[in-house]
């Protein structure tokens, strides 16, 4: 009896074994570290999911930190989607629609979202789900042809969506195929997009930005001058600015034309978001000031991808 208890015993404990040697490392810091969420790729653009805690380097204000945490197994997402409901929009609702539903069939277990849109009037779902069908029935059914771009103001609007205390990531993913339209009333607040950056620099809100082309309209005369002619040539292109968010905050941005696959760039956006590698530090220094990070790979060929700044906290 004794031996065949034995030989139990050690057949639980070489399969526990086996379990635990195939999953990947993960090395755990405090909860009060600096966290960055790191999408890496090659030269070609193909994601990288294969490195190691040892292929990283972190620095802070140009200082080498150790890593105290290190995990590249997926993790859960809150997620608000913001859908341009703008009138140059109105011809690509069922498309927007359709690359939206692919967005939702992808996400994980764990990942919860929130659905908003911004044109007239800037709105959000009421609470995070994982439920396909509530998603889906919460994204527009009409753009009314004459709604302004509220870009920044919507993002800013996402970004406070969040709990601030809720543990999955926030990531804001944002659809848009114009410019700001700038203050759209006199009691709608303004704003910029150095204010979106610095909140969600502040929060640690990761934004993800698709900018799409818009359907072409009548032709139109060109203004005065080079100025004129200018903004002629890009009056159907995406906001410039959402490039620069997105890389300021660690998310990617992608633009696509008319026709091109949106559901194809939703799926993508998914996929990237559960292939990153989390690594954190301990605060060098708890003084409430805004610090630079600079997340390196040692290997040739790889790029990093991750939030520019984070704010310290105080004593």
């Amino acid at each position: 009896m004794h031996r065949i208890l034995a030989a139990a015993s050690l057949v639980v404990w070489l399969a526990a074994s086996i379990v635990t040697a195939q999953q990947p490392p993960v090395f755990r810091g405090a909860s009060d570290a600096v966290h960055a969420f790191v999408t890496v790729t090659d030269k070609d653009g193909r994601l990288v999911t294969t490195l190691s805690k040892d292929d990283f380097e972190l620095r802070d204000e140009g200082k080498p930190q150790p890593i105290t945490l290190f995990d590249n197994t997926p993790q859960p997402i809150r997620l608000v989607v913001m859908l341009d409901v703008s009138g140059s929009m109105t011809g690509n609702l069922q498309l927007l629609r359709a690359a939206a539903s692919q967005l939702f069939a992808r996400l994980g277990r764990q990942d919860v979202a929130r659905v908003g849109s911004f044109g007239r009037d800037v709105t959000i779902s009421e609470e995070f789900t994982r439920d396909e069908r509530a998603l889906r029935a919460a994204l527009p059914e009409s753009i009314p042809p004459d709604s302004p771009t509220p870009l920044w103001r919507g993002i800013d609007m996402a970004i406070g969506a969040f709990d601030k205390t809720a543990e999955p990531r926030p990531v804001v993913l944002v659809l848009s195929d114009g410019k700001d339209s700038g203050p759209t009333g006199f009691r709608a607040h303004f704003v910029s997009q150095v204010e979106v950056i610095e909140r969600a620099r502040r929060e640690g809100v990761m934004v993800y930005a698709i900018g799409m082309r818009s359907r072409s309209g009548q032709p139109r005369m060109p203004g005065v001058g080079a100025a004129g002619l200018q903004a002629m040539l890009t009056e159907d292109l995406p906001d410039a600015g959402l490039a620069r968010v997105a890389e300021e905050t660690g998310g990617g941005y992608t633009e696509i034309n008319f026709g091109e696959d949106l559901g194809r760039a939703f799926a993508q956006v998914a996929e990237e978001l559960h292939s990153q590698y989390l690594l954190a530090y301990e605060t060098p220094k708890r003084d409430g000031k805004v610090h630079k990070i600079d997340v390196r790979v040692k290997q040739g060929g790889m790029k990093p991808r991750a939030r520019k700044e984070y704010v310290a906290p105080k004593k």
